[in-house]
């Protein structure tokens, strides 16, 4: 779908040897150390936000560390909880980040101990959210660094391709990877087959911290606008 904002490859990326620069950086600080406050729990699409406020979006294979990296970009520990029981998040949770990024926690999948009816019914509201939301800038696709993409993982890489979503491939725990470098060689070869996908594979560790100062200052330059309050 035309309306999703498409970026040329590598046009909005630093370098893929290069490390975000020092303003980068420092806008992405500034944004996530704003207020970032839930405001609700979509389970159908009528229930859905306005769609005023750029929105990222952040999904991943249940147990992949969603709820910790959310937790690590912004500062808190419990904005998103985390839990011991995979795929229990079922519904798309909105969270404003100061007045100018909607980050939106999207169900887990690939885990099959839910009811299949309530599996269909997830499937299809991420679906139709991917098709159809316009404020849509990015989504951060999560991929345990331990064990790198999976058929679900590349299931939805072809979902996002269809209805052209851009997206980008965050490792978590890489601090638990047993070849980093890699790991990230083989996943970006892989996705040169995806026009969608943003080239640059990013790692992180909410555990230890790598990675988050760099995708704060990537999420940032999608943000809207308005002075920082």
């Amino acid at each position: 779908m035309g309306h999703h904002e498409k970026s040329h490859r590598g046009q909005d990326l630093i370098g893929d040897d290069s490390a975000p620069d020092a303003e980068s950086l420092e806008t992405g600080r500034l944004l996530f150390a704003q207020s970032c406050d839930f405001v609700l729990g979509v389970a159908g699409l009528e229930q859905l936000p306005p769609d005023a406020l750029p929105e990222v979006a952040f999904a991943g294979r249940s147990n992949v560390g969603k709820s910790s990296l959310l937790n690590a970009l912004t500062g808190r520990k419990a904005l998103a909880r985390t839990s011991n029981t995979p795929g229990r998040t079922r519904q798309l949770n909105y969270f404003n980040l100061g007045d100018r990024l909607m980050l939106v926690d999207m169900p887990g999948y690939g885990y099959a101990k839910a009811p299949k009816h309530e599996i269909a019914a997830w499937t299809d509201l991420v679906r139709d959210y991917l098709r159809g939301r316009v404020g849509l800038r990015r989504l951060c696709l999560l991929v345990d660094a331990r064990h790198g993409l999976k058929p679900a993982d590349r299931d939805l890489m072809a979902l996002l391709e269809a209805a052209a979503v851009v997206f980008q491939i965050i490792l978590t725990k890489a601090d638990k990877a047993k070849d980093l470098e890699a790991l990230i060689g083989e996943t970006e070869a892989e996705i040169t087959a995806f026009a969608a996908a943003m080239p640059r594979v990013l790692a992180t560790s909410a555990q230890k911290g790598e990675g988050i100062a760099a995708l704060r200052a990537e999420l940032a330059a999608l943000a809207a606008a308005a002075p920082l309050r």
